[in-house]
């Protein structure tokens, strides 16, 4: 005997860019999108019924459609107006998930100033967004960036750790500390200013990672998710996943030089991975 435990489905990877034009500039958003349905659909699996089933392709154009009339600012704000649209077109769906990734443009710096219509795209880093509604229940909200790449090359050591037979490492107090920086934190409303509280956050984030001194990649990680909930009253809670992305120094003995910690390998594999999730108490 077989029995359903859970299920959902939904759409992936729906791609779109956006462009607002304004009489004296444009704005341009990259967006992608997944929608996962919760829901009464047993009897597609277990019958080939597929009576309560919302095609995939048809939650794909609800995307574009909602995206041309929407005011929505932010992908938090654009993730609600989804979530709710899903619910109440379809009974049969009891919990609705969108997540959306959005990838930055700036306009580009033509003679000093932003010019009006042409945009960059200077880093990967990506703006990240989970909404989730259960019907007859308020919409929670997520959100987050993603490989945020960063690097400082002071304040940062690795010492009294253990050793044993096969340890290699040598203990430093001065090592360059990278990393790419994936962050998520919920917020206890879901009727807040999200864009300006994560431009808020990325600071918080930035400045704790700069300004700390680092006895290890777990002891910044704390330091920056405390420094978040130390001053935005909106954050529950927040996880971060910081790989450590190693940089080693390179013997120029051979060579008849000395290494005064200025050239290093970087290298991407492999690598440390640290993550945590901080509350409040």
């Amino acid at each position: 005997m077989a029995k359903l435990a859970e299920n959902r489905y939904g759409k992936s990877r729906v791609r779109l860019v956006r462009v607002k034009r304004h009489a004296d500039h444009h704005e341009l958003r990259e967006w992608t999108v997944q929608v996962l349905l919760h829901g009464d659909f047993e009897s597609c699996f277990t019958d080939g019924d597929n009576s309560k089933i919302l095609p995939t392709d048809t939650m794909k154009n609800m995307v574009y459609s909602l995206a041309r009339d929407s005011a929505a600012a932010c992908i938090e704000d654009f993730a609600k107006e989804l979530v709710a649209f899903l619910l109440t077109r379809n009974a049969q769906v009891s919990r609705v998930e969108a997540t959306i990734s959005e990838c930055a443009w700036d306009h580009a710096a033509l003679s000093g100033k932003p010019h009006p219509t042409t945009f960059v795209q200077s880093s990967r880093e990506l703006q990240t967004a989970t909404v989730t509604q259960t019907r007859g229940a308020t919409a929670k909200v997520v959100s987050g960036l993603d490989n945020l790449v960063i690097m400082k090359t002071a304040n940062s050591a690795f010492t009294g750790y253990i050793k044993d037979s096969l340890t290699t490492l040598p203990e430093t107090r001065d090592r360059l500390f990278g990393t790419a920086v994936c962050a998520n934190w919920a917020y206890i409303s879901s009727n807040l200013t999200f864009a300006g509280l994560r431009y808020k956050i990325r600071e918080l984030l930035l400045a704790a990672f700069a300004n700390h001194q680092s006895e290890s990649v777990q002891h910044t990680l704390y330091a920056m998710a405390q420094n978040v909930l130390s001053h935005v009253a909106e954050v529950k809670d927040i996880q971060l996943a910081m790989p450590n992305k190693h940089c080693l120094l390179v013997d120029l003995s051979r060579f008849g030089q000395d290494n005064p910690n200025e050239i290093f390998v970087p290298t991407d594999e492999p690598h440390g991975y640290i993550e945590a999730r901080v509350t409040r108490e």
